[in-house]
């Protein structure tokens, strides 16, 4: 039979009833439509998320703070040791006339000693001499000139030795002068890069990836204001607290005082109204110049009055009020006394991030007024505008 006559077929040949050239077809179209989406992901796994973005330009903002802050106290230093420098050559200058003074006068006494012979030995003097009592007289006042003599070239190395000191410290204080120079070229171009590369990653935003960016942040700021309600709320409970607590024992104090024993019932007086009150109005004159400065751009480096970054405002904000805070933000947090969250009040200054690169001045109810970051304006916001873990710590500055 002809079916006796066909060769065997080898095992495998079939699978699952497809023939192996269909097999051989799915297979290279499977690794075609495989290789094709592997060409085609990096394209779109390159591109960041805007949730990336929005964290990638958050990250730029706050190193660009930080170099902020590094090129205000680069800024502050060179200012102050340049003042310095100018105040150790002018005194230079006036110890190296001196010099030149003293060498005129010890020139003039040399001359006189030439013209007079005083110079010559005591025997020839002697012989010279008219008479014993004119030689005797005119050695006793060769004696006081000599003395004289003495003094001033004496004076004259003494001011020679502090004038040569006195130019080592202005030739030390140039090379430091110089190198802070260095460190606010630095900073500067630290935050101009920082800044630039924000840009960049914003501007390469799609119009509906923009949107998706503006809400992620409005989502943020309406997180920010329920913490800032509920701190608001604590507050408040806990002053009603303390003023029902006064309340009761000025009562009792005032029960007490009808006994005989009145040093003993009566309450000492507590001297924190008063300190209270005082800190009041310094912060309400501080609070009023910040609120007056809403609206004015963020400029980084800037102390006003048009622009501000965020501790120049602070700075500013307090100084109209009578007190000095120190330049930097690293610096402010030190300049005054370290209070709780919960017990802030209004004129505090609230410090944020592990490094201490931000500031902004607390008005109360869980707000603040600050100069955020670059592109935007000084302007109240909530202290949890970046997270509760954001906040470093409270200071009372005054």
């Amino acid at each position: 039979m002809a079916s006796q006559h066909r060769k065997p077929r080898p095992a495998g040949t079939r699978v699952a009833g497809i023939r192996t050239p269909a097999l051989a077809t799915a297979a290279l179209t499977s690794v075609a439509l495989l290789s094709q989406t592997a060409t085609a992901a990096p394209s779109t796994d390159d591109k960041p998320s805007v949730e990336e973005v929005e964290k990638k330009v958050d990250d730029l903002y706050r190193q660009a703070e930080t170099a902020t802050e590094k090129y205000n106290a680069a800024k502050e230093k060179t200012t102050k040791q340049r003042k310095q420098v100018d105040t150790l050559l002018d005194d230079v200058a006036q110890r190296a006339q001196k010099l030149n003074d003293a060498r005129e006068e010890l020139g003039s006494y040399a001359a006189a000693q030439y013209r007079t012979g005083a110079s010559a030995p005591d025997t020839a003097t002697f012989l010279l001499a008219d008479t014993p009592q004119d030689y005797f007289d005119q050695t006793q006042l060769m004696g006081r000139v000599t003395e004289r003599q003495k003094g001033a070239v004496d004076d004259y190395f003494a001011d020679q030795a502090e004038t040569m000191k006195k130019r080592q410290e202005a030739a030390e204080s140039l090379q430091t002068l110089t190198d802070s120079q260095n460190d606010l070229r630095t900073a500067k171009a630290t935050v101009q890069k920082k800044l630039s590369s924000a840009r960049t990653l914003l501007s390469q935003l799609t119009a509906e990836e923009k949107a998706r960016l503006a809400a992620i942040e409005e989502r943020k700021r309406q997180e920010a204001a329920r913490k800032a309600a509920e701190l608001a709320e604590q507050q408040q409970k806990a002053a009603a607290e303390a003023a029902a607590q006064q309340e009761s024992s000025d009562a009792s104090g005032s029960t007490g005082s009808t006994g005989t024993d009145t040093s003993s019932s009566s309450p000492s007086p507590s001297p924190s109204p008063s300190t209270d009150s005082s800190y009041a109005t310094k912060a309400e004159k501080a609070l009023a110049f910040a609120r007056a400065q809403i609206g004015k751009p963020y400029v980084w480096g800037a102390t006003g009055p048009d622009s501000y970054d965020c501790s120049g405002l602070t700075q500013a904000a307090w100084k109209a009020a009578g007190v000095t805070l120190p330049r930097v933000t690293y610096d402010q947090v030190n300049a005054g006394t370290t209070v709780s969250l919960s017990s802030a009040q209004p004129g505090d200054l609230v410090f944020f991030y592990a490094d201490v690169t931000h500031v902004g001045i607390y008005i109360g109810n869980g707000m603040m007024i600050h100069a955020p970051k670059p592109g935007t304006y000084v302007r109240e916001e909530s202290i949890y505008y970046d997270g509760e873990s954001s906040i470093h710590s409270v200071v009372r500055p005054a």
